[in-house]
């Protein structure tokens, strides 16, 4: 399903398959989302040194991690000493990989509330323990020891150049939240700090808003060492927008970090806040702002973003665009009637570009971007549907290869971004649809992109 065009590959998938993770994995609709499949659970489907590795819940609420060789399909289980503790769609679980030692770290199930830790023996990863219960240690409300906030949500492991590894939180709730970051060095964890700041004011054509929360789309290290992030603001007053039942969101910004995460930039390489110190990435702050958007679109936060092999950002965005009126009243109605998606990103000459994805989200729920080794971009919407753009065309070929109409899927899937760069395939871990909280099955499916 592959072509040349201008000497690179054209976008394309082949079907490879989908392995069964758990034929009764819990469900529920929370916040119109699962506990097993959230665009901010990054990452709960990852692959490193050969292996593939998911993490779910079980019908029982108990924490679960697997692992498999793709090559081999079967998935090999491991049961944690954690259950859910409420029915609440936030509490996902999240993992990260320490090179340094070899371990597998996990944060999971919290919501504005304390989190539970665990991470395994050194040397799991790189497969000298065997993988059994006994790999992992204890259950702990700590990041051994280091407590960093009674308020903590959206968990986010990222690896640094060097292979140290960030844990991305918010400190706070919505409405009032503080994005932070801790560091492990492969022996203790460290709080570098909170970076970006819940106040100033920010008025809209309705009303005015002192308090919100930044919600990343992502934090993702380019080849250059560069730490990059979009994301939009949550105001906590509801009066900034036209209407109750819309969504308070509004803009899209970008940072980038060139110290790990020390001290944040804007696009024009203005600094903008420093991690741990008074000045913070604040609504007020220069530059910040790519894709202007008042708050009476429905404009989703969280989404996606990807860095391609020049260092250049690309994210996917999705609100209800204005031909379809100037005041979105009910964001999941809407969204489902009239959101689109959007491919963000920065040319090569430097300015921005929005183009928009001509497939319907008929979905309140998020995208996820990846880009081949091509630099094409591929988006997995809601219900497993794949679309793709060519590099070549200036990303404006954009084109459904894949309806997902046989996967039954619930909504968001989580994406492997790992195994994309390792082999070329795109892995994402989807639940089927069901009703109430009667378990049902989750899988992960494999397309191979162009080689």
């Amino acid at each position: 399903m592959t072509a040349a065009v201008s000497g690179l590959a054209a976008p394309g998938i082949t079907r490879l398959g989908r392995t069964l993770l758990d034929a009764r994995a819990l469900y529920f609709v929370s916040y119109d989302g699962l506990v097993n499949n959230n665009s901010f659970q990054k990452n709960g489907l990852f692959t490193h040194r050969g292996r593939q590795y998911a993490a779910w819940y079980s019908a029982d609420r108990s924490a679960t991690v697997a692992r498999r060789t793709p090559d081999a399909g079967e998935w090999a289980t491991v049961t944690l000493d954690h259950r859910l503790k409420s029915d609440d769609s936030h509490n996902v679980i999240a993992m990260g990989a320490s090179r340094t030692d070899g371990r597998l770290h996990l944060v999971m199930d919290a919501h504005s509330d304390g989190f539970f830790y665990v991470k395994s023996v050194a040397g799991l990863l790189d497969g000298e323990p065997p993988w059994t219960p006994a790999a992992f240690g204890p259950v702990r409300t700590t990041l051994d020891g280091l407590a960093l906030t009674p308020r903590f949500t959206y968990p986010q492991f990222v690896s640094t150049p060097e292979g140290r590894l960030q844990l991305g939180y918010r400190a706070g709730i919505s409405g009032d939240g503080r994005n932070a970051l801790a560091e492990y060095d492969g022996s203790a964890w460290t709080a570098l700090g909170q970076w970006s700041s819940s106040t100033g004011t920010y008025s809209s054509a309705h009303g005015s808003s002192t308090a919100r929360s930044m919600y990343l789309h992502g934090l993702d290290y380019d080849t250059h060492g560069r730490l990059h992030c979009f994301f939009t603001w949550r105001e906590r007053n509801a009066s900034v927008t036209c209407s109750g039942g819309g969504l308070s969101n509004h803009d899209t910004g970008y940072v980038v970090s060139a110290d790990r995460g020390r001290t944040w930039r804007n696009d024009a390489g203005v600094l903008v806040g420093t991690t741990g110190g008074p000045d913070q990435v604040a609504v007020d702050g220069p530059g910040l702002v790519v894709d202007p958007l008042p708050p009476d679109h429905c404009l989703m936060n969280q989404e996606s973003q990807a860095v391609d092999s020049a260092g250049r950002p690309h994210a996917v965005i999705s609100h209800v665009p204005g031909r379809f009126g100037p005041c979105t009243t009910d964001y999941a109605a809407d969204r489902k009637a009239h959101g689109r998606a959007f491919h963000l990103r920065k040319n090569a000459s430097g300015t921005w570009q929005k183009t928009e994805i001509p497939v319907p989200l008929n979905s309140s729920q998020r995208t996820k971007l990846v880009l081949d080794r091509y630099d094409n971009a591929y988006v997995v919407l809601p219900f497993g549907r794949i679309a793709a753009a060519s590099k070549a065309s200036g990303y404006t070929d954009w084109t459904l290869l894949y309806d997902g109409g046989d996967l039954n899927a619930f909504g968001e899937v989580v994406i492997d971004e790992t195994r994309i760069r390792s082999d070329g395939v795109l892995s994402f871990m989807y639940q089927e649809k069901s009703t109430g909280t009667t378990p049902s099955p989750l899988y992960v499916a494999d397309f191979a992109l162009p080689a």
